[in-house]
């Protein structure tokens, strides 16, 4: 265990009964050896979460939580954030409409500070130097982020998008005051294949007859090439309009990756930062940005040119490229990210649930909320999840 080495002000610790929880900032972790060893296993490592805070611009607030138990032993460090969040993004219909109505006069309406555990861009994990002590680390959090939350005058705390296999060390969550509900999933396709057309042998007769007409159509259009990079510092400036494209027309936004985001992943994580680019007539028309990490990648994002992408179905494209990349490099597993479930429901992938821990700091009022959110969680309203045959998971 690590014991820190600069000091502590009284102002920004917690006492908890398994020792104390610290408020520090990012410059008085990076060079602690806890930093280093909280997230080293996890795919976005203490390198993602310094990149995401240094560059993106989203008006969120970073905090680290230094957790030590009664000895002093740093046992985990949890990165934190605090932002205006909008409790009905995403959420279509009727509520939706309400809602926007009564804003017209109350224009803050169930829009709060909330206190955000996990990571800005991405799925959240927990910061524990040693994973078999994550429960300790969620007791450690349950006992301490309401009281931090408070004093920072927020009003909500949301461990965010937190994997399914993290829900035995949260349960501590649920039996003190949290709810838990469904965050959009990720879907996993596993690689058990030799190469493309394997896999694609495998997928059902209406699928595939589809498939082949979309490719058909790409394929009598000018050649479009693919070509594979660590570093897209170079092409930035060509691919980030395609990004802010498709970003632009997704319902769910949350965070909004910069210029320097994919620079600084490509510098700092080059083993596992994989951009794909694809051109036609040497202008590009499609990127998708990609981490490697064990036997799995994980497609962070896409990027389209709609002037061509729609008529060529281009999005599949990228799909038959990367699956066929992953096959040749030995990978066994495809995560994407969530939205767009419906083409994923026919190439066989599978759910990947994330769950949201929400708690509301009024102790009055959060048995009311606790019922209401659940009626307020994204995947209520998208139909296609209920069709994957692991949706009972969520």
């Amino acid at each position: 265990m690590e014991q820190h080495a600069f000091p502590m002000p009284h102002a920004n610790r917690i006492l908890v009964p398994e020792g104390s929880v610290t408020v520090v900032q990012l410059h008085e972790v990076q060079n602690c050896d806890a930093w280093k060893r909280a997230l080293r296993n996890k795919c976005k490592d203490y390198r993602y979460y310094e990149i995401v805070e240094e560059t993106l611009e989203c008006g969120f607030e970073h905090h680290y939580l230094l957790l030590e138990d009664a000895s002093g032993n740093v046992r985990a460090i949890q990165p934190v954030f605090f932002v205006q969040q909008n409790l009905v993004e995403g959420v279509p219909g009727k509520i939706r409409s309400i809602v926007d109505g009564i804003r017209k006069i109350f224009p803050r309406l169930l829009t709060m500070r909330v206190l955000m555990v996990g990571c800005g861009a991405g799925t959240g994990d927990l910061g524990a130097c040693d994973g078999k002590d994550d429960p300790w680390v969620a007791d450690a959090l349950q006992a301490s982020l309401r009281t931090y939350a408070r004093r920072k005058k927020a009003s909500l705390v949301v461990f965010k998008d937190f994997p399914a296999n993290y829900r035995s060390a949260l349960e501590t969550l649920v039996s003190n005051a949290y709810a838990r509900i469904p965050s959009m999933p990720m879907t996993r396709l596993p690689l058990p294949y030799a190469n493309w057309d394997e896999y694609f042998g495998t997928l059902s007769k209406a699928t595939r007859k589809d498939l082949r007409r979309k490719f058909r159509k790409a394929e009598r259009a000018p050649k479009i090439q693919m070509e594979v990079m660590n570093d897209v510092t170079p092409l930035v400036d060509e691919i980030y309009p395609l990004y802010l494209a498709v970003h632009e027309r997704s319902p769910l936004k949350f965070e909004t990756l910069t210029k320097d985001y994919f620079r600084t992943v490509a510098q700092r994580m080059p083993e596992r930062a994989r951009f794909f680019i694809w051109r036609q007539n040497t202008k590009i028309v499609v990127f998708s940005f990609c981490l490697v990490c064990g036997d799995a990648i994980y497609d962070e994002c896409i990027g389209l040119d709609y002037g061509v992408a729609l008529d060529l179905h281009l999005y599949f494209y990228t799909l038959r490229g990367i699956i066929s990349w992953s096959l040749q490099q030995g990978l066994k597993y495809y995560y994407s990210n969530p939205l767009n479930y419906e083409p994923k429901l026919h190439l066989d992938c599978e759910l990947v649930p994330l769950d949201l821990y929400v708690m509301h700091t009024s102790p009055l009022l959060n048995p009311i909320f606790r019922r209401v959110i659940k009626y307020l969680g994204p995947t209520r309203h998208d139909p296609v999840l209920r069709k994957f045959p692991n949706a009972d998971q969520l």
